[in-house]
């Protein structure tokens, strides 16, 4: 019986053992000349990857089917044919050519000599000679060129030694840059790859960007297929004032299929030596990342440092899921010290919360804890939020009929707070200011139920729709005795009592407060829409009135504590809310009507939104009592500020887009918001922004300044010089402090296949406004990896549209009201 002959195993190894790089800006291959360096081979098969399928499964599909063989001509004899003459080999997508071909079926020896050509749905190869043994599964192939089909690459090798899956690559060379243009090589006088294990060890690597070669490896291990590795990767490196000399050193631990972990001991030069490390799981159910850091001695603070972050969730069945997200930091700077973004400055606190979660058809609901740490070394335990340990909660909402809704969310919470630790007397010097003084006060808590039913009567038409809502909100208490006696001494310091004039028994606070009291509203809106013709273009113009009408009767509410509840920001979304409170602590008494109208422009060629403008007031009825504070200061009776919204696409490349409220009674401007960015055809984009917002707690008669709480201008620009060179930049400006919150200005250089970007930054660094200068420099070697710091992440962070794909990220500017309209757990 004649013995099959199976195809040579021609697909080196050198084609998978460099991975691709996984860059979040997409790579720039536009500059390559060419892009087959080894053209398709008219005779073999079309090669047609199975997408998802491995490399393993691919290879294992091959063994189940049949060779086919072909030539112009068939010598020699029964058991060692030759053939001889465009010979082919073809099986799947496996295709072998070669000038003569001499197969000994007995022993099984081979030689193919001549144009030895191979290709798959992964690699194509031309080589000189190839011959070796069946039998023995032993190859030898010399003077080789190859092309990866699956992704850039390419690359040689005098010779290549084959002994099943274990092969020798001899003097062999890789890049994905085209040969006319070789800008980064990597060469090796010897590689060895074992397909079983899933390795290669490289000896004497060289990397050369031109002719210098720039990176020198005795010995190194490396992945070449998906399986994991354990091995050095690239480090990072970066200088900065705060930090001096940076160098990281990721180490990736291969433990098992399904976990991993990444030791990264990390040099600052004027902190010290610091260990971070990454922990990663995953399993059928469900995932984590554990993530730790320790400095033994941070030479800047004088102490050790370090933090515990945790994030992972298991899927119980298909309605819960537990989740925890846990973060703990050695002291109040650690963010600051660390974080490379400006918000490491304005985070205050950490939160930790675990839980399990569910959700239905018509239900959510879940158990849940959480803890906050303080991260702002200004501020007290004062300035934290309330633990809720723990927090249970249940929301229904179901369409009994096409015009009847019902539902009910409910809530009970128990909170508690960590006693405050003051750090410095008013009266002290300013070297005491950040320092605890040893003076402590405990903090009292308490529990909470809120539940809140409702029924709902939505009907509508084509252009109309009218909702009516009717809710009743019930919350009680159950507080610590020390929290009740504080809110009665507030609420009798309001009213100007003397408090000792009274008893024991009338200092005494109620420690089961309750409230009580229904919520309705009315929602209706029209829908109208037009034809018309604006600059020889047709549009379709809509204009969309909207009323909303509040009425919540007068509840007094200052003996009931306030625990997670504060003002909502008075926005869009505000206009159409039942509660102006953050909450359940406060449900504010209401007699209101909110007009609004909004206007669309819509090309009828395009579909696409080119205006949109809405504005909307409250007409306030009635004074309204409720506030957060006994004795707090009502809204008057009368109209609140208007509130503004335009969105304009001047064309494809121009947006411009503007927030506005002006408050009538004090003629006087709330916010102002003006945004815009050009979009350039070669990829470039400019952002430019202003931010103005006024200071709601100041007094009536305070200066501007007084009454401003931020004023910003923010202009951040990549802009293409031409193909290759670049300009990023962003200037980040408090016009409130006369000071830059962060400046960057780079340069980046992209060619066929390396891409470089320098990048200088200034920015604030601490609560004190103290800037910090560093500079990142990066060195893509496309199709590899990289070597420096991640500019791509800052440049991303900074710049909207910097990755085209970011701006279809953004969810655009929505003047609409939202059906958040009924929840009380709502966090702004």
């Amino acid at each position: 019986m004649r013995r099959a002959l199976r195809l040579l195993p021609l697909p080196l190894s050198i084609a998978v053992c460099l991975p691709a790089m996984a860059d979040d800006k997409p790579l720039n291959w536009g500059l390559c000349p060419a892009t087959e360096v080894i053209p398709a081979f008219t005779d073999a098969p079309t090669p047609v990857p199975v997408p998802g399928q491995d490399k393993a499964a691919a290879s294992a599909e091959r063994e189940q089917q049949p060779t086919d063989i072909e030539g112009d001509q068939l010598l020699g004899t029964t058991t060692v044919p030759q053939y001889q003459g465009n010979v082919a080999l073809r099986r799947g997508d496996q295709f072998v050519g070669t000038d003569k071909l001499s197969f000994d079926t007995e022993s099984g020896n081979y030689i193919a000599d001549g144009n030895v050509r191979y290709q798959d749905a992964s690699i194509r190869m031309v080589a000189k000679r190839a011959e070796g043994n069946q039998e023995s599964d032993t190859h030898k192939i010399t003077d080789i060129q190859y092309q990866l089909v699956s992704r850039r690459g390419n690359g040689d090798a005098e010779s290549v030694d084959l002994q099943g899956a274990v092969g020798q690559m001899h003097r062999s060379t890789y890049t994905t840059c085209d040969p006319s243009q070789p800008v980064w090589k990597l060469s090796a006088p010897e590689i060895e790859v074992d397909n079983d294990e899933g390795f290669g060890t490289a000896r004497n690597a060289v990397l050369r960007i031109g002719k210098v070669p720039v990176l020198w490896a005795p010995y190194f291990k490396f992945p070449i297929d998906d399986r994991r590795k354990t091995g050095l990767l690239f480090p990072q490196l970066g200088m900065s004032g705060r930090n001096g000399f940076d160098y990281a050193q990721p180490i990736y631990l291969n433990l098992a299929p399904n976990y991993d972990d990444t030791l990264t001991p990390r040099y600052m030069s004027r902190r010290g030596l610091m260990l971070d490390n990454e922990f990663r799981y995953l399993y059928n159910g469900g995932r984590g990342e554990l993530l730790t850091a320790y400095m033994p001695n941070d030479e800047l603070r004088d102490r050790d440092r370090g933090r515990v972050m945790f994030n992972g969730y298991h899927n119980v069945d298909s309605h819960w899921q537990a989740r925890a997200n846990l973060a703990w930091v050695s002291d109040e700077r650690y963010i600051e010290d660390f974080a490379n973004r400006l918000v490491g400055v304005t985070a205050s606190n950490l939160q930790s919360t675990i839980g399990l979660y569910g959700t239905g058809q018509d239900w959510t609901a879940g158990i849940m804890a959480d803890r906050w740490q303080l991260t702002d070394y200004t501020l007290n335990e004062s300035a934290l939020a309330y633990n809720r340990q723990p927090r249970l909660y249940f929301n229904w909402d179901k369409s009994l009929l096409p015009w009847l809704e019902t539902g009910v969310y409910s809530e009970v919470v128990r909170f508690t707070h960590d006693d405050i630790n003051f750090k410095y007397d008013a009266s002290a010097g300013e070297d005491l200011q950040y320092t605890r003084n040893g003076l402590t006060q405990r903090v009292y808590g308490g529990s909470r139920l809120d539940i809140k039913p409702y029924v709902s009567f939505p009907i509508s038409g084509a252009a109309w729709y009218v909702t009516p809502t009717l809710a009743y909100r019930y919350t009680a208490y159950q507080l610590d005795r020390g929290l009740a006696d504080s809110i009665r001494s507030n609420v009798l310091a309001s009213q100007n009592v003397d408090t000792s004039t009274l008893s024991a028994e009338q200092l005494r606070g109620n420690t089961s407060p309750t409230r009580a009291l229904p919520i309705a509203s009315l929602d209706a809106g029209l829908f109208f829409d037009r034809d018309t013709r604006i600059g020889g273009k047709s549009f379709l113009q809509t204009l969309e009135p909207r009323l909303f009408y509040l009425r919540t009767p007068y509840r007094n509410q200052d003996d009931l504590p306030i625990f997670d509840t504060r003002d909502f920001t008075f926005s869009w979304g505000q206009l159409f809310r039942d509660s102006r409170y953050t909450g359940a602590d406060r449900q504010n008494d209401a007699n209101q009507l909110t007009m609004a109208v909004s206007t669309r422009f819509i090309d009828q060629t395009t579909g696409k939104e080119r205006f949109s403008a809405s504005i909307g007031q409250i007409q306030y009825f009635d004074e309204s009592r409720v506030s957060v504070t006994p004795g707090g200061a009502p809204v008057e009776k009368g109209k609140s500020a208007w509130i503004a919204d335009s969105n304009y696409m001047i064309n494809d490349r121009w947006t411009l887009g503007a927030t506005y409220q002006w408050d009538p009674k004090y003629k006087r401007e709330d916010l102002a918001s003006v945004r815009a960015r050009y979009l350039m055809s070669n990829d470039g984009v400019v952002n430019l922004s202003y931010r103005y917002r006024i200071n709601s707690g100041a007094a009536a008669n305070a200066t501007k300044e007084e009454r401003t709480l931020l004023e910003q201008a923010d202009l951040s620009f990549l802009y293409p010089l031409n193909e290759r060179w670049s300009l990023v930049g962003r200037y980040y400006y408090s016009i409130q402090d006369s000071k830059p919150l962060e400046i960057i200005g780079g340069v980046q250089w992209d060619s066929c296949c390396l891409a470089v970007r320098a990048v200088a930054r200034r920015y604030v660094r601490n609560r004190e406004g103290e800037l910090n200068n560093s500079i990142q420099l990066e060195f893509v070697l496309k199709g590899l990896s990289s070597l420096g710091q991640d500019t791509d992440r800052t440049l991303r962070r900074a710049i909207l549209g910097y990755n085209r794909d970011d701006l279809y990220l953004v969810p655009p500017s929505n003047t609409g009201a939202t059906r958040d309209d009924y929840d009380p757990n709502q966090i702004p």
